[in-house]
């Protein structure tokens, strides 16, 4: 596999996505100029006895104390030690290679005084496969991501703990298995590695590429049901939404017109059945609002995947060699903490209208006859699909409780010098709790509308889905069956929700609209 070239500039989520499954990187030598000149001044400013936070002063309430040059080193390993306070649950692997990942590149882009070889480690780690523990609760999102960090930053140094094919060891012998050696922090290099938003940005890219796939794929969905529920695609005409322009719901409805399109399980215009319910007439509406959150948090990321985000910022002049050195606030993860707050606002309302579906199906008397009630033909004896709506209501309503804003809160820390902090953690923790949530819902939809669309097609005498329902019914039926009597759903739930998650579904029926056209 090509390696990916880490330069400080045009990361991409994406990029953050294959590197986080495994893809190897390396870092631009062009890269390398500036990062020495930035790692030059911050020796220069330690010599110099200069006052500049976090390298000649303590750190938070601490900036006033000054600290002389011959505790400089012992000053970052400190900062190291005494921020690994996170607790709970470690993060899964991909998070951890796309914190490495996006902390590098920012390094990489020369204003953070680090030393380069503390870059080119973290590569190691990441191509060699050694991933530090990093328990995925501490941090507050200002000063950045400070505690996951430093468990990273931990392993650099030979201490906390690491996996390495498979095995969790401490830190230096993860290393050591890997032919690796620890790292002797210089001037400001535990800084550099703990006031950024890692965390948040690492996580984020992965949750945004699974968002996207999820808004498609519940697209997938609710065609399905449209064919399941004797619907008609009337409200999709590409007239009606040019008169309402916003352009992810223009797009939305132009993809469902082409996931319909040949379809005769749909109903005719000249019906006496005018409009479908809401959950089905207004897709693009809804969907194509939860794009527009989606897309936004894809546009912030990708903005915070190639900056500087710690603190303080070493600027040199090239010519003078001048160094400023300013303490700001780029740390601050508001940006990240207000989009995932309204991407999952946005995707928890995709699990409502995809739960609303999914009631509809096995309810007679809501789907006027068109489907048996609970989708089993024995009702009674058999409870069919009436315990998967459950599952389905239990997941949309915990959902609506992890969508409250994270960032409407604030708790100020560090002797109250910290006195807004962003949450922007929390906001991306309980991203990923919704999405987890909404994929498995529109599995029991997907799940739930095939069973309706069999009863149909036996009912009609016909079996032509539409251009991309037929594909992803197909693809359905490939892992789970048409169920005749009661079973265990669970199992079914889970091998639907794992295509749901992977995107398959939704790359199957893109690659052949795409390759009929």
């Amino acid at each position: 596999m090509q390696p990916l070239t880490i330069s400080g500039q045009g990361l991409k989520v994406d990029d953050v996505v294959a590197v986080a499954h495994g893809r190897p990187v390396t870092l631009d030598p062009a890269a390398l100029p500036a990062i020495e000149r930035s790692q030059a001044a911050v020796e220069r400013l330690v010599d110099e006895g200069r006052i500049a936070y976090g390298i000649t002063t303590g750190f938070g309430r601490f900036k006033d104390k000054l600290i002389s040059p011959d505790q400089a080193r012992q000053l970052q390993v400190n900062l190291v030690r005494s921020h690994a306070v996170g607790v709970g649950p470690a993060l899964d692997e991909p998070y951890v290679r796309a914190m490495m990942l996006v902390r590098v590149n920012t390094l990489a882009k020369g204003y953070s005084g680090v030393h380069p070889d503390i870059i080119q480690l973290l590569l190691d780690m990441l191509n060699k496969g050694v991933y530090p523990h990093i328990p995925a609760q501490g941090s507050l999102g200002a000063s950045g991501d400070l505690a996951p960090l430093a468990h990273m930053a931990l392993v650099l140094i030979g201490e906390g703990q690491a996996t390495y094919q498979g095995e969790r060891l401490d830190g230096r012998t993860a290393l050591a298995r890997a032919g690796l050696s620890p790292f002797l922090l210089e001037s400001k290099d535990g800084l550099a590695i703990l006031n950024g938003t890692g965390q948040m940005v690492g996580m984020g890219a992965l949750l945004v590429r699974r968002g996207i796939n999820l808004v498609l794929t519940a697209d997938i969905a609710a065609c399905l049901s449209l064919e399941a529920l004797y619907g008609t695609g009337r409200a999709y005409d590409a007239r009606v939404l040019a008169l309402r322009p916003h352009p992810r719901q223009i797009d939305c409805a132009a993809f469902l017109r082409r996931l319909i399109a040949g379809s005769e399980l749909l109903r005719s215009d000249d019906s006496n059945y005018v409009q479908d319910p809401y959950t089905l007439r207004c897709v693009p509406q809804v969907h194509g609002a939860v794009r527009d959150a989606i897309a936004y948090a894809e546009w912030v990321i990708n903005i915070e995947l190639n900056s500087v985000n710690d603190n303080p910022i070493v600027f040199v002049d090239e010519e003078s060699g001048f160094i400023d050195v300013v303490s700001a606030g780029n740390f601050h993860g508001e940006p990240i903490a207000l989009a995932m707050d309204y991407m999952k606002l946005a995707v928890t309302d995709l699990g409502n209208m995809s739960e609303r579906r999914v009631s509809r199906l096995v309810d007679a008397d809501s789907n006027g006859g068109v489907l048996p009630m609970f989708l089993t033909a024995q009702g009674g004896l058999e409870s069919g699909f009436m315990m998967a709506q459950y599952t389905a209501a239990a997941l949309a309503s915990e959902n609506k409780v992890l969508a409250h804003p994270a960032s409407a809160d604030s708790i100020p820390s560090s002797a109250n010098v910290e006195d807004h902090v962003s949450m922007g953690a929390t906001a991306v923790r309980h991203m990923a709790r919704v999405l987890d949530h909404v994929e498995i819902i529109v599995a029991i939809e997907l799940m739930t509308a095939a069973q309706g669309i069999d009863f149909r097609r036996r009912e009609m005498g016909v079996d032509k889905l539409g251009a991309g329902t037929g594909v992803a019914y197909n693809l359905l039926r490939q892992h789970v069956p048409f169920l005749e009597q009661d079973s265990v759903l669970a199992p079914h739930i889970e091998q639907v929700r794992q295509l749901v998650e992977s995107g398959a579904i939704k790359t199957a029926v893109e690659s052949h609209l795409e390759s009929n056209e």
